[in-house]
């Protein structure tokens, strides 16, 4: 018998059971769709806070212990800062950067402040307590904890309702409503950015994550910092790597160096900050501030001054520049820069180096096309054997 060779009719995808999406299942996708987003964000969400409150109660329990121990007795406070020195060298060994000396005495000073852990507002962070350390006065620091948290204040917020003396202009005004509704306008901008926990390098500390600088570069700029320290060891003029991201804090931020270098023929420090953007007067000012702060905090009286170097690696205005400190200038002028490798020099490196991986990127786009080809013949190959 002979089989039949009468074609069925081609069958709409409707009928053939196919799911295609209609106007009404486009609509649930997208309800779905935030359904999920919400659910996520909300975890998220959750998952910072709590660390917020381990990280808060971690703080002021090592502060409290630290007081505790430095009222044990005369002797162990004169020599307070040795200890602090001694503690911070073991625990930084053992669990990283978010408990070198710095961080221990401000967990000390967190404890002298709010001396009642049942006082403390939860869903504020330990960037958001440091800022309040640095309110003097009691009544202002326990309001700005209350409106940082009822009103769910950013850091950022935070820090500048703090510096712009909101508190203060709000007892010596005579329209406080105007105060808010200006403080209000001022703050929409801050609090529209969502926190994120990748790019919370307190928390990251906190948590023993390793590799917390590297997160924060992009990477151009990880490429372009990673041929810069070869080519600076590679000078042969005295330069030895000490760090990469490296922090340095105020007492209410925290700064990261993209790279640390020391010289030990000038016996001096050696700072750069890599820029891919345009250069601006604040890119300057926070430069200057780094040398200072490094001066201040890292250089031993046997060191000569700081150096900084700012490289603005923008596409077709590569900009380099050092900085000094004021009354600096003869000793750079007359010593550095016989050593030191000049703004042509860096300046030429930076544009080889951007060529490179432009070349680079270039490859890699005009090779993936021949390279699909190349798979998919191979595909059409094998499927004709």
């Amino acid at each position: 018998m002979k089989k039949s060779t009468e074609k069925t009719p081609n069958k709409s995808p409707q009928e053939a059971g196919a799911l295609v999406p209609s106007m009404s299942s486009a609509g649930s996708l997208t309800i779905l769709l935030a359904n999920l987003r919400a659910v996520i964000l909300e975890a998220r969400q959750q998952v910072i806070q709590a660390v917020d409150v381990v990280q808060v109660r971690t703080c002021w329990i090592v502060g409290r212990h630290i007081v505790e121990f430095e009222q044990g007795g005369q002797s162990r406070a004169a020599y307070g800062k040795s200890v602090l020195a001694q503690v911070s060298a073991q625990l930084t060994a053992e669990f990283g950067k978010g408990f070198d000396a710095s961080n221990l005495y401000k967990m000390s000073q967190f404890y002298r402040a709010f001396p009642n852990l049942d006082a403390l507002r939860l869903n504020l962070s330990w960037t958001h307590y440091r800022l309040l350390l640095r309110v003097d006065s009691l009544e202002a620091r326990l309001w700005y904890m209350d409106e940082a948290s009822t009103q769910n204040w950013n850091t950022r917020a935070l820090d500048r309702q703090i510096g712009t003396l909101y508190y203060e202009r709000l007892l010596a005004s005579n329209d406080r409503q105007s105060v808010r509704d200006e403080a209000t306008e001022k703050l929409t901008e801050i609090q529209s950015t969502p926190r994120e926990f990748i790019r919370d390098p307190v928390m990251l500390e906190f948590l023993g994550l390793p590799g917390t600088g590297k997160l924060l570069e992009s990477n151009l700029e990880h490429a372009l910092i990673d041929n810069l320290q070869s080519f600076l060891l590679e000078l042969g003029k005295g330069f030895a790597f000490v760090a990469r991201q490296q922090r340095i804090s105020t007492e209410t931020k925290d700064f990261y160096i993209d790279l640390v270098f020391y010289n030990y023929l000038l016996k001096c420090f050696v700072l750069f900050d890599l820029k891919t953007r345009e250069l601006t007067h604040e890119d300057i000012g926070q430069m200057d501030m780094y040398v200072r702060l490094y001066d201040d905090q890292r250089r031993s009286p046997d060191d000569g001054p700081t150096v900084g170097i700012i490289l603005c690696a923008q596409k077709d205005n590569t900009v380099v520049r050092y900085s000094v400190l004021h009354g600096n200038e003869q000793l750079f002028a007359t010593k550095y820069k016989l050593v030191l490798p000049s703004e042509e020099e860096l300046r030429a490196e930076l544009l080889r180096e951007q060529e490179h991986i432009a070349n680079q990127s270039l490859a890699t786009s005009t090779d993936a096309p021949a390279k699909r080809a190349t798979k998919a013949k191979r595909k059409s190959k094998g499927a004709t054997r």
